[in-house]
């Protein structure tokens, strides 16, 4: 397994497997790799010949007050995983190489980065657009592999390789979640022993909506609703936003006919948490 840890040896490395006809997947983390992440490793590692994982932790999808400065890290530990699943490259570049002196460039989607999340974290897509963009140059792939927990990412991900008219497929692989049902998050490493408890409640939520969709309702008022009042049984838990969106556009529905995506995020003490299910009647 190879360490690259600059944008022109990561050209090269790729160029050269292009050239000689073989497929590049990439998955990109911040690092501090779990299941999920192994989960979308394992999946680009069904696709590829050759199979990038990079780890950066981008400072520009933070916000102010956020947890960059105490998120997870352990490249060694990650380094670990990463070569247990047959992973060719890490690509670990520095800050100076992301954004070196004079950077003034950055990637904008405009709508469906301003709903659910980008309504309360107003800077954070611009940050993830931006990084994305920088890393499929760098990594020049066929196709990179996003998980469905970070569904709006996702959306928002295919939306720049469509309108930008990047040359490579974007593949959503689904949630995985720890055994008490929690989605695996590196963030989930913040939560008291009373926080899980109460983070539990999101879990109910989902499947609470899913329940009642399966039972016939297909107004998303009483959905949320019953979701609104599952999360704040819980003493820790306040919540930013409960929604029942388009899959495609991220819009508000108030009534479901066809696929739909109930979308939340919950802060458990100060440790905020995302989650969805996709709803199909």
């Amino acid at each position: 397994m190879k360490i690259i840890d600059t944008v022109n040896k990561m050209q090269d490395f790729s160029n050269r497997a292009r050239q000689e006809g073989r497929i590049v997947g990439f998955v990109p983390t911040m690092g501090y790799l779990h299941e999920g992440h192994l989960s979308l490793i394992r999946i680009a590692r069904e696709k590829a010949d050759i199979v990038v994982v990079s780890i950066y932790v981008n400072p520009t999808q933070f916000g102010p007050n956020e947890d960059l400065e105490k998120y997870p890290r352990d490249f060694q530990r990650d380094e670990a995983l990463a070569g247990e699943e047959d992973v060719d490259v890490i690509f670990y570049p520095s800050d100076h190489e992301m954004y070196p002196r004079g950077f003034l460039t950055t990637v904008t989607v405009h709508g469906i980065t301003e709903v659910l999340c980008g309504a309360s974290r107003p800077h954070h897509f611009q940050g993830v657009t931006t990084i994305c963009a920088k890393l499929f140059h760098a990594v020049l792939p066929h196709f990179a592999v996003f998980g469905q927990k970070d569904y709006q990412q996702y959306v928002v991900i295919k939306r720049i390789v469509e309108d930008l008219n990047f040359n490579l497929d974007v593949i959503m692989g689904p949630i995985v979640r720890e055994p008490d049902g929690l989605a695996m998050s590196s963030r989930n490493t913040y939560l008291s022993s009373e926080e899980r408890r109460d983070a539990l409640a999101i879990q109910a939520a989902l499947k609470k909506a899913e329940t009642m969709v399966k039972q016939g309702e297909r107004r998303t008022g009483p959905l949320i609703h019953e979701m609104t009042a599952l999360l704040e049984s819980g003493k820790s838990i306040r919540i930013d936003y409960v929604k029942i969106v388009d899959p495609d556009h991220l819009n508000d529905l108030e009534l479901i006919q066809d696929k739909a995506v109930a979308a939340l995020a919950v802060f458990a003490g100060k440790t905020r948490l995302i989650d969805n299910i996709i709803l199909e009647p």
